[in-house]
């Protein structure tokens, strides 16, 4: 699926293009799934064009699943046959992202799957798995012990987070719908309703405070939320910039990083919750449902058997 114009859903249409060429150091990856992130749909709708390169017809989608299907000579990494996971992103748009039957994939881009998810699911673990890992153990540092609030604790990002500071010894808050709170409470989250009044309900759990907090929604939730945390308390957005004291987090491909995501799944301490599935003929109809949100998961395309 391709678009050759900026725009919505309306402008993706399927295509036939030449099979990718691999390098010497990349992949050949039938794709099997690809999930969609809001990214997609900013890129799609030109919002991002004086920062990145546009080459139409334009390829959307930077998290695969798949199965190798060909090695370049110093691709010793994967062999065919090998089913992997990768974030493709980059620097430019163009004709190879993974709304594909196949794609050309660098071999720092990827990593292999978790045995524990199907495609749909591995799909779904590129963006938000090296986001919200990034943000936990990274920048703020998790450690055991320590109380976590997740803002957005059911989203992409927020439930990756909660997990994840989960598997490194947190207690785990998660603000969100109350919708979501029995699935957060099977997660081993303490759920709390998001909203006006969320520090109160966030205190009278801990009355001393969180020692940290990840804000995965933005809009002026940390100020809503403000009095839920320690004094001395470490605080990260990824969906808002220049907040004073609070640390921004953007995402970056780190092949460790990405290896120690997997590694999480794999032993079953990192789950993805796939809210909506189709094929790749109706990815703009997933498109659609990735903007009008409440899917209650990732969205993904899945490509082939």
């Amino acid at each position: 699926m391709v678009y050759r114009r900026y725009g919505g859903p309306e402008v993706l249409e399927p295509a036939e293009l030449p099979q990718p060429r691999t390098h010497v150091d990349s992949v050949l990856v039938r794709v099997r799934a690809a999930a969609l992130n809001p990214a997609d749909l900013a890129l799609q709708g030109g919002m991002l064009d004086s920062a990145v390169p546009t080459f139409f017809p334009v390829v959307p989608g930077w998290d695969i699943s798949g199965v190798v299907v060909g090695a370049g000579p110093a691709a010793a990494e994967f062999a065919p046959g090998d089913e992997v996971v990768g974030y493709i992103r980059s620097d430019v748009q163009h004709a190879h992202g993974g709304l594909a039957e196949l794609v050309s994939a660098d071999v720092r881009t990827l990593v292999r799957k978790p045995r524990t998810m199907d495609f749909a699911e591995a799909a779904g673990l590129p963006l938000a798995g090296l986001t919200a890992y990034q943000a936990v153990c990274r920048v703020l540092d998790v450690g055991p012990g320590e109380t976590l609030l997740v803002h957005g604790a059911a989203g992409g990002v927020g439930s990756l987070a909660a997990q994840i500071g989960r598997a490194r010894g947190a207690k785990v808050i998660g603000a969100a719908s109350p919708r979501d709170h029995d699935y957060l409470r099977r997660l081993g989250v303490v759920p709390v309703a998001y909203g006006e009044g969320v520090a109160q309900r966030v205190l009278d759990l801990l009355p001393a405070g969180v020692d940290t907090v990840l804000d995965t929604v933005g809009n002026g939730t940390l100020r809503l939320a403000e009095g839920a945390a320690r004094s001395r308390a470490r605080l990260a957005s990824v969906a808002e910039v220049g907040l004073p004291g609070v640390a921004s987090v953007f995402c970056r491909l780190d092949g460790t990083d990405l290896e120690a995501v997997a590694a999480l799944a794999d032993t079953g301490r990192l789950a993805v919750r796939v809210g909506a599935t189709s094929p790749l003929e109706r990815a703009a109809d997933a498109q659609r449902a990735l903007a009008a949100g409440g899917t209650g998961g990732k969205v993904v395309v899945t490509i082939g058997d």
